[in-house]
């Protein structure tokens, strides 16, 4: 049985709406677990959880997909552990949509690897060998039961050589067919990953392979490795409007707001990045005005929420001085607060900017946000 045959009858995307005046698209995505209105920014829980939030927490924040890592989650507890446990879902008691990433960009951040044909190796933990090859990936994935799993790939850095780029992406792409023999349950969702470094002929050489497989969706990968803002755009404009129409299109690991904008200008429905949780954790908090770092002693006396626009739990109930108090006090509901307010911004970003789509109005919603919005 080929599983693409199969998987339409469990995950279907509906593009809804094309603003008239640029390429922002709105839809949903649905899924055996829930539907997805896109454009949509996930959330990052490496390890099956989003750190300092509850999983109840999220629901009340209306987030109906997070992302979770296959590579950590295959170091530890390990992907069997979880597939008696009854999957991912279960384990963690999560029963939205989850997405899970390749392990692909480890080979890339990790320092010690060795990148083969076969596959990549690393250090554990404890200094084991761990080999991660397409067949291990994709069945790790299916362990875990995500809704959306992710093709092993191999993720270019920047600067990267035109020769290194040709050779990397024929990899990818044969990896891609390792991947979809491994992949046997149609109600997961594989989605191919579109390389070429920041080389235009090489992004649409590399569509034209991947899109060929005729996969559920696909992603934009190798952005936001060093390449800088002006770079990430030229990538993401050129290569999105390539991308099919009728399936998602997924730019992994963007995530700074003025970036979000950017790639959903283009066409883009999905992203995700630890950005909104990790500088929450370390008091950085994002606003309509641009990021404010709540420790500053400017906030010892502000009694006013930190976003004032917004009308979530954290927003009706706390003042930037009481959140500043639980940093200064090392209180750890500090930390909680901080990042529910976070994934509650980029949650509201994303509603803002699908009602805009549908309204034909997105190029001035980004406008408007952009003229408020302080950038460092």
């Amino acid at each position: 049985m080929d599983v693409r045959s199969e998987v339409n009858k469990h995950f279907k995307f509906t593009l809804e709406h094309v603003d008239k005046h640029c390429g922002a698209r709105a839809g949903y995505i649905d899924t055996p677990h829930g539907r997805i209105h896109t454009p949509v920014f996930m959330p990052v829980g490496t390890h099956g959880a989003i750190k300092a939030l509850q999983p109840k927490e999220l629901v009340d924040l209306s987030i109906e997909i997070m992302l979770s890592n296959t590579y950590h989650l295959h170091l530890t507890p390990g992907s069997e552990l979880i597939a008696k446990a009854g999957g991912l879902h279960k384990f963690m008691g999560w029963d939205r949509p989850i997405l899970t990433d390749s392990g692909g960009f480890q080979v890339f951040s990790l320092q010690k690897n060795s990148i083969t044909e076969e596959g990549a190796n690393f250090k554990g933990a404890k200094g084991e060998n761990v080999l991660l090859t397409p067949e291990i990936s994709i069945q790790v994935q299916q362990n875990l039961g995500s809704d959306i799993m992710m093709a092993f790939d191999e993720c270019i850095p920047y600067p990267a050589t035109e020769k290194y780029v040709e050779n990397s992406i024929a990899r990818t792409h044969r990896w891609l067919d390792r991947c979809i023999d491994a992949w046997k349950n149609p109600q997961q969702a594989l989605f191919g990953i579109v390389q070429g470094g920041v080389y235009d002929k090489y992004r649409k050489i590399c569509i034209e392979e991947v899109t060929k497989r005729n996969l559920p969706g696909y992603a934009i990968g190798g952005v936001s490795v060093g390449e800088g803002p002006e770079h990430m755009e030229k990538v993401v404009k050129h290569t999105a409007p390539l991308m099919p129409k009728d399936k998602p299109r997924y730019v992994m690991g963007v995530g700074m707001p003025e970036d979000l904008l950017m790639i959903w200008e283009h066409g883009v429905d999905m992203s995700d990045c630890i950005i909104p949780t990790k500088f929450a954790r370390g008091g950085t908090l994002f606003t309509n005005r641009g990021k404010i770092r709540i420790e500053h002693k400017n906030y010892r006396r502000d009694f006013f929420p930190i976003e004032p626009n917004l009308k979530d739990y954290v927003n009706t109930n706390f003042t930037r001085a009481y959140i500043k108090h639980l940093f200064d006090s090392n209180e750890i509901l500090g930390q909680i607060l901080a990042t529910a307010h976070n994934i509650s911004f980029y949650k509201s970003m994303a509603v803002r900017a699908r009602e805009a789509i549908l309204e034909d109005r997105f190029l001035e919603f980004k406008a408007s946000f952009l003229d408020g919005y302080k950038r460092d």
